[in-house]
């Protein structure tokens, strides 16, 4: 598979971010979320989980919306050295 399929066959990565009084995952480029959970590990697990289950990333926000961490579950066309 060459890098425009594999870029094409990607799953959109998974976003836990703050949604009016909690916290919810959205895919990259969707406004909308599936469920909003009260607490942000709640909604970090949920989103560990569908990530995994898709073999995407997972892209965690801060309260302010500026990105704290990214796991990669897929197939990364860049893994670390060593």
């Amino acid at each position: 598979m060459n890098s425009v399929e594999w870029a094409m066959s990607k799953k959109p990565e998974v976003h836990t971010v703050k949604h009016g009084g909690g916290w919810a995952n959205r895919r990259a480029g969707s406004d909308r979320v599936s469920k909003v959970y009260p607490t942000k590990k709640e909604a970090q697990q949920a989103g560990r989980a569908t990530a995994r289950r898709e073999s995407t990333e997972h892209v965690i926000h801060n309260k302010d919306g500026k990105i704290s961490e990214k796991n990669s579950y897929g197939n990364d066309p860049h893994p670390p050295i060593g």
